[in-house]
């Protein structure tokens, strides 16, 4: 009898084109199925189902996976045998055997994400794949203002890039921070909702960016609600800067609310 294991994965997004799996393309789901079909005993190929999409160049600090097993391995043998495997871009941080009632993706009950924007004048190359950069001046006070805006159930339909195939684009933020770090000389964003649509954390970064900028009003996000246009809200904030930091399956995301 088979049994179901839910891994929580790192990765750097850089080299990746993003997590589903992708004729010809290398993507985390198919790096990952390649390795757990190496510790696999069975004959039929095992799949491995993620939490959702992340886009090309997008990182992950929780991404979440599930897959069967027919042979048994302990939790900390999944761990140790799959590192052994996988490359250095990707890491399993845990594994655990669960109900085959859990799907990574089907159970969710929110996601967390955080986006780092540089703040330097140029680009940082060290920083070039994992930050977005915005060399403009910004009044974080303006962005710490809009955010009550955010928080809540809304339309995103503004906020929703070309080829979402989301039947709704109604989704609940439950939390929205952000933060200034002088030491690296970054702004820190995160967003914890319930879930989120095709480059939505993105283009929302970039409009919060805008009225941080003065470019928007500090309200702009009611209009942007209002009118469900994505024309109004053109621009997207880069891939590098973003990271799926931890996917919920019970109310513990309360605990950060």
């Amino acid at each position: 009898m088979s049994k179901r294991y839910k891994i929580t994965i790192a990765y750097d997004g850089t080299n990746f084109a993003g997590f589903q799996s992708q004729p010809q393309q290398r993507t985390v789901q198919t790096v990952l199925e390649a390795a757990v079909n190496k510790m696999s005993t069975a004959a039929d190929f095992v799949h491995v189902f993620g939490s959702g999409r992340t886009d090309a160049g997008v990182h992950a600090l929780g991404q979440v996976a599930h897959f069967d097993l027919e042979n048994e391995i302990p939790e900390q043998g999944i761990v140790n045998g799959l590192n052994s495997i996988l490359p250095l871009d990707i890491q399993i941080l845990a594994a655990q055997v669960v109900p085959t009632s859990f799907h990574a993706r089907f159970t969710t009950h929110a996601k967390s994400y955080v986006y780092r924007v540089s703040r330097g004048r140029f680009v940082d190359p060290f920083k070039r794949f994992y930050t977005g950069h915005y060399k403009y001046p910004l009044d974080v006070k303006l962005i710490k203002a809009a955010l009550p805006d955010v928080i809540g159930e809304h339309d995103f339909s503004s906020f929703v890039a070309a080829g979402s195939q989301a039947r709704s684009h109604v989704r609940t933020i439950y939390q929205a921070t952000v933060t200034e770090n002088p030491t690296s000389n970054e702004v820190v964003f995160e967003f914890c909702g319930n879930g989120f649509l095709y480059n939505q954390v993105r283009i929302m970064v970039a409009a919060l960016l805008e009225i941080g900028n003065g470019r928007r009003p500090v309200h702009d996000f009611l209009r942007l609600y209002e009118v469900k246009d994505r024309n109004e809200c053109r621009q997207t904030a880069p891939a590098s800067g973003l990271y799926l930091k931890k996917v919920y399956y019970n109310d513990d995301w309360l605990k950060n609310v």
